[in-house]
């Protein structure tokens, strides 16, 4: 039987290149691998987003139809919403009673969040709770594996740690998730910092060309070579880092690195290169996110086929669950 891998996103709309270099690549390859499921965690989106709701639902159609615009497959991963499987918040509730306060407290995400979104009120219980959620949302299907980046598994170490402590109390019900590092790229906004909504440096995958272009050719360079004549370093390009060193050539990433250095190609002629094969990789991604839009029906059926599925493993779970705690 084939190991079983859970991984999902919280919905905030159209996903841009970090989403799809940082996350969606791999859940390509891993669809062909594992028994994979892949659910919109639209729970989690409100602990940050609880008091304006009211985005979640057209944020979940935006990003589910990017996912199988990528090439996510129905047919070889289950694709569902985690509030449509009610068992997610029943476990949840049983592992609040068990996890010790100072676990979350200590968690070093829950600190750098609430003194990075300053504009919104973090102090709930939803927002400190949020790794018995997660838990939650990996165990019910028995997962073995939770594709993560290296700065993320320490919280699935927490969920192990749950995990641990659950079945030291009722038996051996969850087996316990191992860690599926991932290699991430640096895909960098247009700024230079990280490629994210909320800074609004995102180049999205449902870009229009000249718009995708125009935000690439203003991207940010090496800021040394403030004139043509400047030499730079591709090392200290985020331009380079993100999109020549995803969609470069050897031959082309040589001629990039001597012509920064020696101040022989410019920035927009180094951008120009490469531009034209970012384009045409989107090209078959915007193609079917355009049929898609125009089929809500089709999105729906997905979204309903791979509940039936997920809510069929989440209610045996939980059977075994209220067994071994003695409620049924």
């Amino acid at each position: 039987m084939a190991k079983r891998v859970l991984s999902g996103m919280r919905p905030t709309g159209k996903l841009h290149f970090g989403h799809y270099h940082g996350v969606l690549a791999n859940w390509l390859k891993l669809q062909n691998e594992y028994e994979c499921f892949f659910f919109v965690a639209d729970w989690h989106a409100l602990t940050t987003d609880y008091a304006n709701p009211s985005n979640i639902k057209d944020n979940i159609r935006e990003m589910v139809i990017d996912w199988l615009s990528v090439g996510i497959d129905p047919s070889k991963a289950t694709i569902f919403r985690q509030s449509a499987i009610k068992e997610h918040a029943e476990l949840h509730v049983l592992l609040s009673m068990i996890t010790p306060l100072p676990w979350l407290e200590r968690n070093p995400t829950y600190k750098e969040q609430i003194e990075a979104i300053k504009e919104k009120d973090l102090l709930t219980f939803g927002f400190l709770g949020y790794p018995v959620l997660q838990t939650s949302d990996i165990i019910i299907y028995k997962a073995n594996k939770v594709p993560v980046g290296i700065d993320q598994a320490p919280h699935l170490e927490l969920s192990r740690e749950i995990t641990r402590r659950f079945n030291h109390f009722y038996g051996e019900v969850f087996p316990e998730p191992e860690t599926l590092l991932t290699s991430i790229p640096k895909v960098l906004g247009t700024d230079g910092r990280k490629m994210s909504k909320s800074y609004n440096n995102s180049i999205f995958l449902s870009d229009p060309p000249a718009e995708a272009e125009k935000k690439m050719l203003t991207m940010m360079t090496d800021t040394a070579r403030k004139k043509r004549t400047d030499t730079g370093s591709p090392d200290l390009c985020p331009f380079y880092q993100t999109f020549h060193s995803l969609y470069s050539d050897e031959l082309t990433l040589e001629w990039v690195k001597t012509g920064c250095t020696t101040a022989s190609i410019g920035c927009i002629e180094c951008k120009k290169s490469v531009i034209p094969k970012v384009l045409a990789a989107l090209e078959p991604i915007q193609l079917r996110g355009k049929e898609l839009e125009a089929d809500p029906a089709r999105i729906a059926e997905i979204l309903n086929e791979g509940t039936k599925k997920a809510s069929a493993v989440a209610r045996e779970t939980m059977t075994h669950v209220r067994t071994a705690m003695g409620l049924e």
